[in-house]
């Protein structure tokens, strides 16, 4: 599920693809991660932000998402999620949500992570 943004975040004028679960959600990681069996492979050009996360926010981030990728595949070893139906699942980890779907896809997962609470407006 490829979208194209409306605004651009490089210096050019093309358009910088959307990946993941579309969402109102910002900030927002959103990507499309590969399922193999019941592993998940995540590929950084098939992903983006939408939105700007604070530098705490990012750490947080990047600490929280292996976790939030272990859930998501007890998710497919559990049969919640499965690649030939569409049924959104939610796992939350550290103050982040994930939003995941394959949205009926073989071999495709659809995600969206964003702060569960969000950020105070300075």
């Amino acid at each position: 599920m490829k979208k194209t943004q409306s605004n651009t975040t490089s210096n050019d004028s093309t358009p910088s693809p959307v990946w993941g679960l579309q969402s109102a959600i910002t900030p927002r990681l959103g990507a499309r991660l590969v399922q193999q069996g019941n592993h998940l492979h995540f590929l950084a050009d098939r992903a983006g932000f939408i939105g700007t996360f604070d530098p705490d926010a990012l750490k947080t981030l990047d600490a929280a998402f292996p976790v939030l990728i272990e859930q998501l595949e007890a998710c497919l070893r559990s049969g919640e999620l499965d690649q030939r139906r569409q049924h959104c699942v939610t796992v939350k980890h550290a103050g982040l949500t994930c939003d995941a779907d394959t949205l009926g896809s073989f071999g495709h997962l659809y995600i969206a992570v964003y702060q569960t609470t969000p950020p105070n407006p300075e």
